[in-house]
């Protein structure tokens, strides 16, 4: 069974894993670690501690689709609407710039929500507060090691996290990550 490791629980990891579901034929395990306690990234949407249902996206507020990419990335709108991730934005937002063509869309229960869609679609293993610190490659696999726990195991790892974090971590990866020197 082909073991692969998503390292970020943001967009790009989160539709990262939704996608290699779709595609890998076989068997797959599929883990997704991030450093966070939640899922979201730079597109993180924050409850009220008061009350629940009072919410504010820290990241994106809305989602501009150009007509580029409705044409190439039409699937995606697509699902995210028909699943109700994604709302038409209906009211005006104070110095927003409309261009013509331009769709903006909303995510009625947070920005965040766009992301949990897509780790659910993967159905990996999902885990929190799990900092990579070092990754070294042994035998043809991947051992990776973070702050906490035994190190593991990965036949493949996509690393979606900021680059300046994968710069930060150690091990064989190092010489695989281009450098400026």
């Amino acid at each position: 069974m082909l073991r692969v490791l998503v390292v970020g629980a943001g967009l790009t990891g989160s539709l990262c894993a939704a996608l290699l579901r779709r595609t890998v034929a076989g068997p797959l395990h599929l883990a997704l670690w991030d450093k966070a306690g939640d899922a979201g990234g730079r597109m993180i949407t924050a409850n009220s501690p008061q009350n629940p249902r009072c919410t504010a996206d820290l990241g994106a507020q809305y989602i501009t689709c150009t007509p580029h990419y409705a044409e190439k990335h039409r699937e995606f709108y697509e699902e995210l609407l028909a699943h109700g991730v994604l709302v038409p934005l209906t009211s005006p937002i104070e110095g927003m710039m409309v261009k013509e063509g331009d769709c903006n869309f909303v995510a009625p229960q947070g920005i965040s929500s766009i992301i949990k869609h897509y780790l659910k679609e993967s159905g990996a293993e999902v885990f929190f507060k799990q900092r990579v610190t070092q990754i070294n490659l042994r035998n043809n696999v991947w051992e990776v090691s973070k702050e906490t726990g035994s190190p593991e195991q990965f036949d493949l790892v996509i690393l979606t996290m900021p680059a300046p974090q994968i710069l930060e971590l150690q091990g064989d990866i190092v010489n695989y990550v281009p450098s400026d020197s």
